[in-house]
């Protein structure tokens, strides 16, 4: 869907008006951004004008005040940052943090950066939705699975976990990566996609083996004193995961484990520069 979204934009831009720059979830897909229940039957662009934007068959166009633009593949596209807001005021609350969490990352957004996106947006259809959701990212997801994690421990009315840990021995040797953590609590949290212990698991990969590695990792997590708390696909609709998450910061702040967790390096990001129109 995605490969087939992208020869749409090439065929179909050359046939738009001049100043058209491809935006939100086309944007999107140029940028190689993970989206998630996101419609790609129509090319989004937007142009600098204020309103008259119109819908046909195969496009969207939007307008709105645009100064600047990036360029991918010979095209001019919206911004990172413009791209997360854009999206945060058109999308639902999920598919936009899933998007703009995986664009933060990639591209190293700041908090000031999306800030002044927000602010230059502030007369524009869904501006309380988008702020909303622009201040719940978090660049250190690295899947759409986490993105949702986020969002249930949330719905759930649980704290906001820490996310991308390294779980060391008291004597600093490596014992595992965590997701999700908190590290007062002494809990570790880890998504697993579509089946328990598969988080793992690679293209090509024995399911077993990952199944096992996983199992001996959490065993070790136990020894040092962690609550260790798994949950997939399938738990992020319920509430299931997030009891017993409840259950486990309970237990957690009674007791200190004898590891400790530190903030995994953010993977460096790719800084795209932006050009004046």
């Amino acid at each position: 869907m995605r490969e087939r979204h992208r020869l749409l934009i090439e065929a179909l831009l050359p046939e738009l008006a001049d100043g058209s720059v491809v935006s939100h979830q086309s944007a999107a897909v140029l940028y190689g951004t993970t989206l998630w229940r996101v419609p790609l039957d129509r090319v989004c662009v937007t142009r600098n004008r204020r309103g008259g934007g119109r819908i046909r068959p195969h496009t969207k166009v939007f307008g709105s005040p645009l100064d600047s633009a990036a360029e991918v593949d010979g095209l001019l596209v919206t911004t990172p940052a413009r791209t997360v807001v854009d999206l945060a005021l058109t999308l639902p609350f999920d598919a936009a943090v899933v998007a703009g969490d995986a664009l933060a990352g990639r591209f190293g957004l700041t908090a000031g950066e999306l800030a002044e996106e927000v602010a230059r947006a502030k007369f524009r259809h869904g501006i309380a939705r988008a702020k909303h959701a622009v201040s719940f990212l978090d660049g250190r997801s690295r899947s759409a699975g986490e993105s949702l994690s986020r969002i249930m421990i949330r719905r759930c009315g649980l704290p906001a976990p820490a996310t991308q840990g390294t779980v060391l021995t008291p004597d600093g040797r490596f014992v595992d990566r965590a997701d999700f953590y908190y590290e007062n609590a002494g809990v570790v949290c880890q998504f697993d996609g579509p089946f328990r212990y598969g988080r793992l698991l690679r293209h090509g990969g024995d399911p077993a083996e990952a199944v096992h590695r996983e199992q001996a990792h959490e065993t070790h997590l136990r020894a040092l004193g962690f609550q260790v708390v798994r949950w997939t696909w399938n738990d992020l609709s319920g509430d299931e995961a997030g009891r017993r998450l409840r259950a486990a910061l309970t237990r957690g702040r009674r007791s200190s484990p004898d590891g400790r967790i530190e903030p995994t390096p953010a993977i460096e990001p790719r800084r795209i520069p932006a050009h004046p129109l």
